[in-house]
């Protein structure tokens, strides 16, 4: 393989481990928001044991999102100097914006969520959840803002070979970005309700003793779920809507369109190949639409079942289905995202600067090495990462450490002397 082959696999490989951690961060963060407002208007104890339960889940989740995203980083200017030079200094603004608000304002008020339990103003601590959830979802829009910009490039003007910003309103408004966010976003909600709803059922279908606060969880889980595939699926129309010409006649397999898209990039760039690799845009997009069905019809029937408590409490073999969903919406995202990106190859910056092009001047040795080691290191995180949940899932509320009440320290006695 080509050294520009090996480092699209890497970004790949990085990015979508990356986005399988946002996707559940993003779409907890908003159930755990949702469930303490509940629990503190309404004094709710009950409430507040599925707040510290899933709370705890979201937390482990988001630290190793951390990590594997600031190693995502540092591959623009391992990997994609060429990008960097040539168009950081139009979309490098919005990533600038995304850390900001991520690294300081995002964290800063998570600690104070996860050590203000017991010590902040209940109204205060639940302000402090709130301002999480927002700045998330803000970090959320300000890369998808940088990838609109690659996606639709608009606001900027060329000087001495690179990019230059000049409207910064323009990118902000593109709306390759704004589609795309709410797409994401609501799509990330479907992940976080059927996880819900999928660790709730195997509690119940154990018959745990906590059995109101899962029967709770898991409505809630299907009641945000439905919905949020609905919006999805209307955001993903108007993508649709909006794909590149050489997407568009790939993904519709039309040789005709293809024929006519690729002369029209010719007579414009110049000899080469600009249609999108066929195969991988249409089985992603194929799947990803299969898999949109099928967890619009499964939310719809669970939507239903779950408002007879005794089915809700005993259907072992619904149980069963709403465990294996949780992966579902986690396979859909990545389609969804090898689908988007994959096809508007062979642009980096579509129109702009080719894939080709925006490669480092690394060897291929050297990029095969930074490839094994960090799928390397991104596998040993994802298993960690959910080996830590699926821990903390199976043993309950109960065992919750965050919120947990300080016991008393037993003073020491002093030693008899004799």
């Amino acid at each position: 393989m080509e050294t520009v082959e090996l480092a699209r696999l890497q970004f790949a490989f990085t990015a979508g481990a990356h986005f399988l951690f946002v996707s559940l961060t993003l779409g907890l963060v908003t159930l755990v928001a949702i469930i303490q407002t509940w629990a503190t208007v309404r004094r709710s104890p009950v409430h507040m044991r599925m707040t510290r339960f899933w709370g705890q889940l979201y937390i482990i989740n988001y630290a190793m999102g951390i990590v594997t995203g600031i190693v995502m980083e540092f591959q623009f200017g391992l990997s994609w100097s060429g990008l960097t030079d040539f168009a950081g200094n139009a979309f490098g603004a919005s990533l600038a914006i995304e850390t900001l608000v991520a690294f300081f304002i995002e964290s800063t008020f998570l600690g104070l969520w996860i050590f203000g339990w017991n010590r902040l103003n209940r109204w205060a601590h639940l302000a402090a959840i709130w301002i999480v959830a927002l700045t998330a979802y803000a970090s959320a829009f300000w890369i998808l803002i940088s990838n609109g910009f690659l996606q639709n490039p608009v606001g900027h003007k060329m000087t001495n070979g690179k990019l230059e910003l000049i409207d910064f309103g323009a990118m902000v408004a593109n709306p390759f970005a704004q589609v795309a966010f709410g797409h994401v976003m609501s799509a990330a909600m479907i992940v976080g309700g059927l996880f819900m709803a999928g660790v709730s059922a195997y509690h119940l279908r154990r018959r745990t003793v906590d059995q109101d606060v899962f029967r709770k969880s898991l409505r809630i889980g299907i009641t945000l779920a439905l919905p949020a595939t609905m919006i999805t699926a209307a955001y993903g129309s108007m993508s649709i809507d909006m794909l590149q010409p050489a997407k568009d006649a790939v993904w519709l397999n039309s040789a005709e369109k293809m024929a006519q898209v690729q002369a029209e990039m010719v007579a414009r760039f110049g000899p080469g190949d600009y249609l999108p690799p066929a195969g991988w845009v249409q089985v992603s997009g194929v799947l990803m639409l299969a898999l949109l069905a099928v967890m619009l019809f499964f939310s719809a029937v669970s939507f239903l079942i779950m408002w007879f408590r005794p089915v809700v409490t005993g259907f072992r073999l619904w149980h069963w289905l709403l465990m294996l969903m949780i992966p579902v919406p986690f396979v859909t995202m990545i389609a969804g995202w090898i689908f988007r990106e994959v096809g508007r190859q062979p642009w980096v910056v579509y129109g702009l600067l080719k894939t080709s092009d925006a490669i480092s001047p690394v060897s291929e040795g050297q990029m095969r090495l930074s490839l094994i080691i960090f799928t390397a290191v991104f596998s040993a995180l994802i298993v960690v990462n959910y080996w830590l949940m699926a821990r903390q899932a199976r043993r309950g509320p109960d065992e919750a450490a965050l919120g947990a009440a300080e016991q008393p320290s037993v003073p020491q006695q002093p030693a008899l002397s004799l």
